[in-house]
């Protein structure tokens, strides 16, 4: 018998991880009255699914089968992703799918080190991290769009923290102004 190739793992953990997406993005997706948000949503979990299976038939081509993987942040997203009281705006914050994220940005950039992949997967492998980017671009613009929006949030924490350090130090510097005249 010949030795597994050396990506199974990976193929096994990117069914597992697009598997599991797929249900929580399903979850917001039926419990969002926002059309636009339904749309974003229902496109990037069919991607995700669609992905989940793609790499568990690699998977079973290749003569191995999908090992179901212990995600302790699985009911977190799911509950976050299908609550009915969090705001659309608050689960891509809470969810971390309003802004660029460098460990995806960085785990893409390494896939191709493997040289054992081989055709077939290097294949599937390249349109996978292809969408997976364009659902990135997609869900930051949907958020983007909340936002204009102003959606009945505070929008981004962080962001907000930052503006009122803006409007404190702006506050500081026109008081200063006024007792130097």
């Amino acid at each position: 018998m010949s030795e597994a190739p050396s990506y199974i793992g990976l193929l096994n953990r990117i069914s597992v991880a697009e598997s599991n997406a797929e249900c929580y993005l399903d979850a917001w997706a039926n419990t969002t009255s926002h059309p636009g948000v339904r749309q974003v949503i229902s496109t990037v979990a069919l991607r995700e699914g669609e992905h989940g299976k793609a790499f568990a038939k690699r998977l079973c081509e290749l003569g191995y089968s999908v090992e179901p993987q212990e995600n302790p942040q699985a009911a977190e997203k799911m509950a976050i992703a299908g609550s009915t009281t969090l705001s659309d705006m608050e689960k891509f914050e809470k969810l971390n799918l309003c802004a660029e994220n460098p460990a995806a940005d960085e785990f893409f950039s390494n896939v191709f080190k493997d040289a054992e992949i081989d055709i077939q997967t290097g294949g599937l492998l390249g349109r996978y991290i292809a969408e997976e980017r364009d659902s990135g671009r997609m869900l930051r613009a949907c958020y983007a769009e909340l936002c204009a929006e102003g959606n009945g949030s505070t929008g981004n924490g962080a962001f907000d923290a930052r503006l009122t350090r803006i409007e404190e130090l702006l506050d500081q510097l026109v008081g200063s102004k006024a007792k130097q005249k």
